[in-house]
């Protein structure tokens, strides 16, 4: 019998297909698979909402680890999806609409984010998460997608 290949190793399609792992990884808590989209590369860096820096593997591993403690998950669907693709580098900026809880009740949070991604041998893989507090006005669609990076 055949063992299935691992995760990363069917994971190196497209850039939005990482993201979309990211994504279903992030909404079911599982930090393999959110590692999986990751370059290998002590370089990678992911900063939360208000949070640190956190650089390399095992710091986001660790970072999405606390964020994961207590069997939790987060609710984060990405909305107003530019990107800019080339052969090795891809940009996506978006707005995650984040459910949270608070004091009143359930909510919806906004969050602007920006994902590199970089095509190495294993494939397209995550080297840049940057996340930050949005406002209603970054969920409104783009009127047009950039055509050039600046």
């Amino acid at each position: 019998m055949r063992t299935p290949p691992p995760f990363a190793a069917i994971l190196g399609g497209t850039p939005d297909e990482v993201d979309t792992a990211f994504y279903e990884a992030l909404q079911s808590g599982d930090i393999a698979k959110l590692m999986a989209c990751w370059a290998d590369d002590e370089e990678i860096a992911c900063i939360h909402p208000g949070g640190a820096r956190s650089i390399g593997p095992a710091d986001i591993r660790a970072s999405f680890e606390a964020l994961f403690a207590h069997g939790a998950s987060i609710d984060a669907r990405p909305q107003c999806l530019a990107r800019w693709h080339s052969s090795h580098t891809a940009v996506h900026h978006l707005v995650e609409s984040v459910n949270v809880m608070t004091s009143t009740g359930p909510g919806t949070a906004l969050v602007t984010t920006t994902h590199v991604f970089h095509r190495s041998a294993q494939g397209w893989r995550l080297v840049v998460h940057h996340a930050s507090p949005g406002t209603p006005q970054d969920a409104r669609a783009p009127e047009r997608a950039p055509q050039v990076l600046h």
